[in-house]
């Protein structure tokens, strides 16, 4: 006695590889993606606490000027007044030398700070980037599920052609092309 199992047959068997090669392709795509995008959100996650700190140290130092600025003045009133200037005038001239190492620095913290701000946005486009491919390509495969289960050849080309726009855009960022979503950028923030 032999037991037949009773199994739907396909239509058209040549879609369902059709499907099954496209989800494979899809999904091997996006699994790569994915990684370089964590990668990507890492390293954004540390340009902006970098940024953060440089802007914080900028802060701190043009604090400590406008402080020391206010000492070296009242340092300067006092010694006018004092019998003996001498030690009013060192401690003015200790925080006129203090003054001068502030104001060098400002200038390159800021510099430093815009620079990490530049950096976690370049990184952004990217992310936004990889972030449109793992759209697309979810799409892609869904349609492709659906084209499967519908056995509707139009509607894998339907998943094709979201799946061909996801790959451009995983593409995109790992080569570092400047090709931004933007329209999708903004309905998706």
């Amino acid at each position: 006695m032999s037991l037949e199992i009773d199994r739907p047959q396909s239509k058209d068997a040549r879609l369902n590889r059709a499907v099954a090669m496209t989800v494979v392709a899809l999904s091997v795509f996006l699994g790569l993606a994915h990684v370089k995008d964590d990668n990507l959100v890492q390293a954004m996650q540390q340009a902006k606490a970098d940024s953060v700190d440089r802007w914080g140290e900028y802060q701190a130092t043009k604090t400590k000027l406008h402080i020391t600025e206010g000492q070296a003045a009242d340092l300067g009133v006092l010694a006018s007044m004092a019998k003996d200037p001498a030690p009013a005038l060192k401690l003015q001239a200790a925080a006129e030398a203090k003054i001068a190492k502030y104001k060098a620095e400002v200038p390159e913290l800021m510099a430093k700070a815009k620079g990490l701000e530049a950096e976690y946005d370049r990184l952004n486009i990217h992310d936004d980037q990889f972030d449109a491919a793992d759209a697309l390509i979810s799409i892609a495969i869904s349609a492709a599920a659906v084209a499967a289960l519908a056995e509707s050849p139009w509607v894998l080309a339907v998943a094709w052609v979201f799946g061909g726009f996801g790959v451009v855009m995983g593409v995109a960022g790992f080569a570092g092309w400047g090709l931004h979503p933007d329209f999708l950028a903004k309905f998706l923030s």
